[in-house]
C-alpha cells in the first residue's frame, strides 16, 4: 500500500472531535443545503423546502433519499455503540490491492482500538420484497482478503478482529445468497436487527456494544481478560452449578442476554424481555448510594464441547457434596447467558463501582435452552407475571419436542401464529403482537386468534397425548416436515388474498379494512382448510407430497369468487364483518365466506353451511317477532291513554286523522262479520297498522303536545326533519313488522334496532312503573 494511500484513508475519517456532531446531523431525516436567495424557487422545484431565511441566503432542506437515510440510520447507531474511526461520506473507498485504482466503496466503515466493521447497505422503499445479491456478497467476498492485508499496514501495532456485515432494509434474502453469506463469513443484519442495537443504545448507552460484540466475535477470544474466580461447585436438580462472587465488568465482557426480539430469531429459543432505561437507572443510583443486591444473578455457561476447568482446593470439607475451587471462566465473547438479573448487571454497567463491587452469580453449565427458557419461566412465576403473549412465544419452542403430542401441535400453531408476523414474506409481516411487542393501530392481531383459527381447522389433525386420533391435510408425523410443507402454503394463501383485496386489507391503514383483524384472519385460516378438504375428497391434491405451486393454483379456483364477494361488499356489510364479536360473530364471519364460495361453486359445500343459515335465520326471528308484538301492545295501549288525557271521551275522532279512523273502523267491520262469536269480536283501536301510530303521533298538534316527549329516540332530540324525521323509526319497525316469519330472515341490524327499541319503550317505562 503505498503512502498516498494511507493518507487518503486517513482523510477519509471523521475527525474524533466532530463525532457527536455527525452522528447527529446523520441521524435527521434531512439534508440542509445553503443557498443564495435568487436560487430559492429553482431549488424549490427540485424538492427542496425552506428550513430558515437569512438576509443573503436560506436555509434549505429535503428528504433524504431512502437509500441514503438507511446508510446513515446504520452509520450513526455503529458510532454511537462507541466506535471512533467513521468514514466520513459515501464516497469512503478502502484499498484492497497495492494498485491504486483497486479500491472498494464502503458505505460504513467503522473501528475501535479492537473491532474493524465493513457494512455494505441495501435498501428499498415501500412493502417487503425478495433481493437478489449474487453480485454484490460474491464482490465483497472477493476483495476480504486484500482488505485483510490493507488493514494490516493501515493499522500495523494492532491486532484487529474484522467483521463484514450485510444490512438491508425492506428485503428477505434467497436461501442461495444466506449460503453465499455463510460461505464468505458475511453477517447478515436486517432493519429489526439495527432497531435493536438502536433500542439498547437508548436504554444502555456504550454498554450495548457488549451485545454487539457477543453477535459478532461468538466463540473468540477476548484478549486480556482476567477469567479466574473463587467458586463453590454444586449439584442441583440434576446440574452441575457453580456459585462465585465477580466484578460487573468482567461479567459483561463474557455475557449475553437473549432478548425476545426479531433481531435475535437465529438464536431462538429467546426469552429475556429488552431491558428498561427506568429500572437501569434506578439500579445505579441505588448502587452509587451503597445498596446491595444479596440475591444471585443466574447465568448459564456455554463451554461448547470443551469441558470447564475447575481447581479444586485444598483441603475440602469431607462428606460435603459441595466443592470449592478456583473456576476459569471462558475468555470468549458471548459464552455467559443471563437467565436472570440482567438489570442488576446492566445497572453496574455506566456506574464508577462496576470494577469495585462484586456480584454474586450462580452459573448452571451447558444448560439446553429450552431447560434455560423453563429456568426463567420458573423464576418470574412468583415475580413479575410473565405476559400471556410472551408465554404463547415461549411455549412455540419450548413444547416442539414434547412427548406429549397434543403439546409438540399447539408449539407448531404457536410457531406458526409468530413467524406470520414477523417473516419478512408473510402479509401479517409486523400485524401479530408478537412477545412483548405493543400493540398498534396496524399491528392488532394476537397468536391466539391464529392459534383458535388452527385449531378449528383440518390441518394438523386431532391428537391424544400418545397417539393420532385424526390425520390432518398437511401433518406429515412431526413438526418440522410438517412446518416445512404448510407454511409457504399460508403465505400464498394470505399473499394472494392481499393482493386482490389491498384496500379490504389493510386494517388501520383505511377505514374500511376488515380481513387483516383477529376475527379476519381466523376466519380466512377455517375457509383455507375447508378448500383443502373439499380438494382432497376430490382427490385433486394430496398437500402431504404435492408441491406448493400446485396446491395453491387448485385453491384459487376457489379463493376467486370469495375475492369478488369481499369486493363488492356494502359498507354496511363491511361494518358488519369488522365489528364480529365473540365467538358467534366470528362463525358468521367464516360462513360468510363459505357461502360466498359455495353460491358461485355449488360443489364447494361444507358439513353444516346450510344448516348453520337456517338455524341462524329461526334465532333471530323468534325473538325478533315477540319483541314486535310486545311493542305493537306497548305503543297501542300507551297511545290511548294519551289521546284519552289530552280529548276527553271524544279522544278517538278528534286525535285521530279521518284516513286512519276510516281504515280502522273498516278493518273492525270485515273481521267482526267473519266473527262467529261475541268474543271474537274487535273494536276499532284493536286494527290499527304500527304505521298508523307514526300518523297519528304526527296528525296536527299531537306531536309537540302530547308524543314528542315520549317518543323522539334517545340521541335524536336535536335530529333535523322535525316530526317526520323523529318518527322514522316507527316505519322501520312496520318494514320488519309485515315481513314472513317463516321466509324472512330478520339481519343482525335489525335485532339490534329491535332491542334498541324493547330496552327503551318497554324495559325503562316498565322499571319507571315500580319507581
Amino acid at each position: 500500500m503505498t503512502e498516498e494511500q494511507v493518507k487518503e484513508f486517513w482523510e477519509g475519517m471523521v475527525p474524533e472531535k466532530s463525532l457527536k456532531s455527525i452522528i447527529a446531523k446523520r441521524k435527521k431525516p434531512y439534508i440542509y443545503e445553503s443557498v443564495p436567495l435568487e436560487l430559492v424557487e429553482k431549488f424549490k422545484t427540485l424538492g427542496w423546502e425552506i428550513d430558515r431565511e437569512y438576509k443573503t441566503t436560506v436555509k434549505m432542506r429535503k428528504i433524504k433519499a431512502f437509500d441514503m437515510a438507511f446508510e446513515d440510520e446504520v452509520w450513526s447507531t455503529i458510532a454511537s455503540l462507541g466506535f471512533f474511526y467513521m468514514n466520513k461520506d459515501r464516497n469512503f473507498r478502502m484499498p484492497y490491492s497495492d494498485d491504486p485504482k483497486l479500491t472498494q466503496q464502503v458505505d460504513v466503515f467503522a473501528a475501535d482500538n479492537e473491532t474493524i466493521l465493513f457494512i455494505e447497505c441495501k435498501a428499498a422503499n415501500g412493502e417487503p420484497k425478495k433481493g437478489n445479491f449474487k453480485e454484490t456478497i460474491e464482490a465483497i467476498g472477493g476483495k476480504k482478503e486484500g482488505i485483510h492485508k490493507a488493514v494490516k499496514k493501515l493499522f500495523p501495532k494492532s491486532k484487529y478482529k474484522l467483521k463484514f456485515i450485510f444490512a438491508t432494509k425492506n428485503y428477505y434474502l434467497s436461501e442461495p445468497d444466506k449460503e453465499r453469506l455463510n460461505n464468505f463469513g458475511i453477517l447478515h443484519f436486517d432493519e429489526e436487527t439495527v432497531q435493536y442495537y438502536q433500542d439498547l443504545i437508548k436504554h444502555l448507552g456504550l454498554s450495548a456494544r457488549f451485545q454487539l460484540l457477543g453477535n459478532l466475535f461468538e466463540g473468540q477470544e477476548i484478549p486480556e481478560i482476567q477469567n479466574q474466580v473463587p467458586a463453590i461447585e454444586g449439584k442441583m436438580g440434576g446440574h452441575t452449578y457453580y456459585s462465585f462472587s465477580i466484578e460487573p465488568e468482567k461479567l459483561l465482557k463474557i455475557a449475553y442476554v437473549l432478548h425476545r426480539n426479531k433481531a435475535n430469531k437465529k438464536l431462538m429459543p429467546t426469552y429475556q424481555r429488552l431491558i428498561k432505561k427506568p429500572r437501569l437507572k434506578a439500579i445505579q443510583s441505588f448502587v452509587e448510594d451503597g445498596g446491595i443486591f444479596p440475591n444471585s444473578i443466574i447465568i448459564d455457561i456455554s463451554t461448547g464441547k470443551k469441558k470447564l476447568r475447575f481447581d479444586k482446593a485444598s483441603p475440602q470439607v469431607e462428606d460435603a457434596l459441595s466443592r470449592i475451587g478456583i473456576l476459569h471462566l471462558p475468555r470468549q465473547y458471548r459464552s455467559a447467558f443471563i437467565i436472570d438479573g440482567q438489570h442488576r448487571l446492566y445497572g453496574y454497567a455506566n456506574s464508577e463501582y462496576k470494577n469495585r463491587n462484586s456480584i454474586p452469580v450462580v452459573a448452571f453449565i451447558n444448560l439446553d435452552r429450552k431447560d434455560q427458557v423453563r429456568l426463567f419461566m420458573q423464576i418470574n412465576e412468583n415475580q413479575k407475571a410473565v405476559p400471556k403473549n410472551l408465554q404463547n412465544t415461549l411455549n412455540s419452542d419450548l413444547l416442539w419436542d414434547s412427548e406429549n403430542l397434543n403439546d409438540r401441535i399447539r408449539a407448531l400453531k404457536l410457531q406458526i401464529a409468530q413467524d406470520l408476523g414477523e417473516d419478512k414474506s408473510s402479509p401479517l409481516y409486523d400485524r401479530v403482537i408478537v412477545g412483548e411487542n405493543p400493540k398498534t393501530a396496524v399491528r392488532c392481531i394476537t397468536i391466539d386468534s391464529i392459534k383458535i383459527g388452527l385449531d378449528r381447522s383440518n390441518f394438523f389433525g386431532q391428537f391424544s397425548k400418545k397417539e393420532i386420533k385424526e390425520d390432518g391435510t398437511f401433518f406429515k408425523g412431526d413438526n418440522d416436515s410438517t412446518y416445512d410443507k404448510f407454511f409457504p402454503f399460508i403465505i400464498e394463501c394470505f399473499s394472494y388474498i392481499k393482493e386482490n383485496l389491498i384496500h379490504e386489507w389493510n386494517q388501520g391503514e383505511a377505514d374500511d379494512g376488515f380481513l387483516s383483524i383477529n376475527a379476519g384472519i381466523e376466519s380466512l385460516l377455517r375457509i383455507f382448510s375447508d378448500i383443502i378438504d373439499h380438494l382432497v375428497k376430490e382427490k385433486i391434491i394430496n398437500p402431504k407430497v404435492d408441491k406448493t405451486d400446485h396446491i395453491v393454483t387448485e385453491a384459487i379456483y376457489y379463493l376467486d369468487p370469495l375475492i369478488d364477494y369481499l369486493k363488492h361488499l356494502s359498507g354496511e356489510q363491511r361494518l358488519e364483518l369488522k365489528k364480529s364479536y365473540g365467538t358467534g360473530g366470528r362463525a358468521r364471519y367464516w360462513r360468510s365466506l363459505q357461502r360466498s364460495i359455495n353460491a358461485v361453486r355449488p360443489e364447494f359445500n361444507p358439513n353444516g353451511l346450510a344448516k348453520y343459515w337456517k338455524d341462524e335465520a329461526k334465532t333471530y326471528n323468534e325473538e325478533s317477532f315477540k319483541m314486535i308484538r310486545d311493542l305493537e301492545t306497548y305503543m297501542k295501549e300507551d297511545f290511548k291513554m294519551r289521546l284519552e288525557e289530552n280529548y276527553g271521551e271524544a279522544w278517538f275522532k278528534a286525535g285521530v286523522p279521518k284516513t286512519v279512523y276510516d281504515g280502522a273502523n273498516q278493518r273492525a267491520s270485515d273481521k267482526n262479520y267473519e266473527a262467529k262469536t261475541k268474543s271474537e269480536e274487535v273494536e276499532p283501536w284493536d286494527c290499527l297498522n304500527i304505521i298508523d301510530y307514526r300518523r297519528i303521533a304526527t296528525y296536527g298538534k299531537n306531536w309537540s303536545e302530547i308524543f314528542e316527549k315520549f317518543y323522539t329516540k334517545p340521541g335524536e332530540e336535536k335530529l333535523r326533519g322535525g316530526k317526520e324525521a323523529k318518527t322514522n323509526w316507527m316505519q322501520k319497525l312496520e318494514y320488519i313488522r309485515n315481513q314472513n316469519f317463516h321466509s324472512y330472515s330478520v339481519k343482525v341490524d335489525e335485532y339490534g334496532f329491535l332491542c334498541e327499541l324493547n330496552e327503551w319503550l318497554i324495559e325503562k317505562n316498565l322499571g319507571n312503573e315500580f319507581k
